[in-house]
This record gives structure tokens, C-alpha cells and sequence, in this order.
């Protein structure tokens, strides 16, 4: 019985932090490669702030232009001088990351005229940057893990054709889709790719729209057109915002401060909560924005320090040792299973006389551990 009971303290720990991290894992997105002075790809993994990086810009596509590469002061993509990137961002895979290449941006000239042009496109994208081959890869022989889509000019038309095609070679190796909307929705040129159902990933611009974004210590705009985003079928929705006041000339930077107490707290109760997107890696280097948000972004961050307070103490014979494990860590569960505050869930935990908090009767936990 003594030896199932220590089984059982450490078999549902585990069992739980899988569900976390299937359901409330949240990161930071963060756009690379428009400013030299932000430093090299493996340097912004290695800060281990992000979970995925977009890789800007493919800015020359479509409608019979040669696809061409802009990472402005990084490389010069025609006389190949971009594929020594392929080492960094293995660096940031083996990491974890995810590296995207971001199509389009601000200033690019880019459309797709039909739907043949949109599948001769994602044919390009795989044999040059994701599973396919190529005698010719710009970003030499790393395969990136996605698409992300940051079409701002050059119509509408399309680019559902074009999710449609990268999900089709999925079959082959998995394609990751993300894209940037604008926040005004719908989106003037995304709405009808957003709309296939087709994207793991939408970090939306809350910055540069003040419709709908954060102004003048108002929340109101940001957080309506948040809730409107999150009906979008997307399996994550991230707050897109920049790293510093300069990133964004038209509004829309949230101080860190009025971020983590006024707006995590409101958009983490939506499930399709995915975390925050920065742009960009220059602007972040200046401020220290995603070192000052990343520790605040999880559902139940503090969830993961109980789990190893009970893991640690969970072999330990002394009953009272058991007890306290549950008192330092069962709170985090008790949050977890039944409750969002800070205390353990009334349904999942009673507190008893020495003051540890001992599973409620009838409950999962006591069930699986009592």
C-alpha cells in the first residue's frame, strides 16, 4: 500500500504535467532578420526566450517574379551569401524552436494572380526551405518548419489557395502555417486563408490600427478586438504587439508593466491563448521586453515549481513529508484541476488541522493517491 501510494504521487504529477503542457504552454513569437544591429539567428535562440522565430522576409513573390529573399543587413541572398544561416538555425531547433520564413512584410512587392500561381509558390517553398530539394537553397540545407504569412500589400486573392497547397505536403513532412493580421477584422488580405481552418498559428498586429489596439491607458479597444480574434479558426491566437514605442509609429505599444497586470490576465482565459508576438528582435534587444513578460505568459507558470516540490519529496517514507509536498505543490494542482486563484481548489483540496492540504474526498486526486 506504502509503495502505491508513493507510485501514485509521482504517476499523477506527471500525468498532469502532460495535460499543461498540451493545454497551457504559451511562448513568445518574434520576427528576425530586418535590422543588423539585432544580432545573429543562434543569438536570439539562445536567449531562450522564444518559442518561435519568423524569419523576414521572403518580400518578392508571385505573379511571375523570381522569388526573392530581404534580410536586410544580415546577408545579400543573391550571390548566396544567406546559406551559412543553415547551421543557426539548426542551433535553434535543437533548441526547440520553431524557425519560420515570414512571406511579404511592409514593403514588399508581392500578389498572386491565380491558383496556379499560389501552388507553383508552395512548390518553390518546399524544394527551397522546407522538406523538398534544390540545388539553389537560400538558407542552404536547414529545414525550416513552416510558412508564415505577413501580407500587408498586393490583394487578397489566393492565398487560401496557397495555405491549401502547403498543408498539402504536409503529408510529407509537417508544415506549420501562422499569420499576421492585422487587427481590424476581418483582415483586408488574410481572411479568406485564415478562414480554411488551415493555420496552427495567428499573431495578430495589435499595434499601428488604433481602432483596436492599446491608447492612452485604455485596454477597451485591445481587449474587444482580442475577443474577436479568438472566435477565428486557428488552433492558437497570439497578442501581436512591438517590442518598444519606436517599433510602432502609429500606437500601440503596451508597457510590460500594463501588460502582465492588465492584459495576460484577460487573454489567458481564452483556450485558443497562445502567447505573445513581438516585433521585432531589434526592438526587443533595446528594451528587454520578452525577458521582462516571458516568466508571466504560462496559464499556471508556478504549477511546474510545486510539481517538482511533490516529485522531489514523493519517495521520501515520512508521512508528514508526503503532507508537505502536497501543501507546497497541491495548491499549484489544485489550481490546475479546479480553480483559477492563487489557493487550492475548494473541489480538489481541504486544508487539515497541521495545516497541509490534504485531497478533498471523492476527489480525483484522493482517488488516485489515498
Amino acid at each position: 500500500m506504502e509503495s502505491l501510494k508513493k507510485a501514485s504521487l509521482v504517476l499523477f504529477p506527471i500525468l498532469v504535467l502532460s495535460l499543461f503542457n498540451h493545454s497551457n504552454a504559451a511562448g513568445i513569437a518574434v520576427y528576425w532578420g530586418q535590422n543588423g544591429g539585432e544580432g545573429s539567428l543562434a543569438d536570439t535562440c539562445n536567449t531562450g526566450n522564444y518559442e518561435f522565430v519568423n524569419i523576414a522576409f521572403l518580400s518578392t513573390f508571385g505573379s511571375g517574379q523570381t522569388p526573392q529573399l530581404n534580410l536586410a543587413g544580415h546577408c545579400d541572398p543573391s550571390s548566396n551569401g544567406c546559406t551559412g544561416f543553415s547551421s543557426e538555425i539548426q542551433t535553434c531547433q535543437n533548441r526547440g524552436i520553431k524557425v519560420l520564413l515570414s512571406l511579404g512584410g511592409s514593403a514588399g512587392t508581392y500578389s498572386l494572380n491565380s491558383a496556379d500561381d499560389a501552388t507553383q509558390l508552395a512548390n518553390y517553398l518546399w524544394d527551397n526551405f522546407l522538406g523538398g530539394q534544390s540545388g539553389s537553397r537560400p538558407l542552404g540545407d536547414a529545414v525550416l518548419d513552416g510558412v508564415d504569412f505577413d501580407i500587408e500589400s498586393g490583394g487578397s486573392n489566393h492565398y487560401d489557395d496557397l495555405a491549401r497547397a502547403l498543408n498539402s505536403l504536409s503529408s510529407q513532412k509537417k508544415v506549420y502555417l501562422s499569420a499576421a493580421p492585422q487587427c481590424i477584422i476581418p483582415d483586408q488580405h488574410l481572411d479568406a486563408a485564415i478562414q480554411t481552418g488551415l493555420f496552427d498559428y495567428v499573431w495578430v498586429q495589435f499595434y499601428n490600427n488604433p481602432s483596436c489596439q492599446y491608447s492612452n491607458g485604455d485596454t477597451t479597444n485591445l481587449i474587444n478586438s482580442w475577443n474577436q480574434w479568438i472566435t477565428v479558426p486557428a488552433s492558437l491566437v497570439f497578442m501581436g504587439l512591438p517590442a518598444s514605442d519606436a517599433a510602432a509609429p502609429s500606437g500601440g505599444f503596451v508597457s510590460t508593466d500594463v501588460l502582465t497586470s492588465q492584459v495576460l490576465p484577460v487573454i489567458k482565459q481564452s483556450s485558443k491563448y497562445g502567447g505573445v508576438m513581438l516585433w521585432d528582435r531589434f526592438n526587443d534587444v533595446q528594451t528587454g521586453y520578452s525577458a521582462a513578460i516571458i516568466g508571466k505568459l504560462q496559464l499556471n507558470h508556478s504549477f511546474i515549481i510545486g510539481y517538482e516540490s511533490v516529485l522531489e519529496k514523493a519517495w521520501m517514507s515520512n508521512d508528514r513529508c508526503v503532507e508537505d509536498s502536497l501543501s507546497s505543490g497541491g495548491r499549484f494542482v489544485g489550481e490546475l484541476l479546479g480553480s483559477s486563484s492563487s489557493h487550492p481548489s475548494d473541489q480538489t483540496f481541504n486544508q487539515d488541522q497541521g495545516g497541509a492540504f490534504r485531497p478533498s474526498s471523492g476527489s480525483l486526486l484522493q482517488n488516485l493517491i489515498f
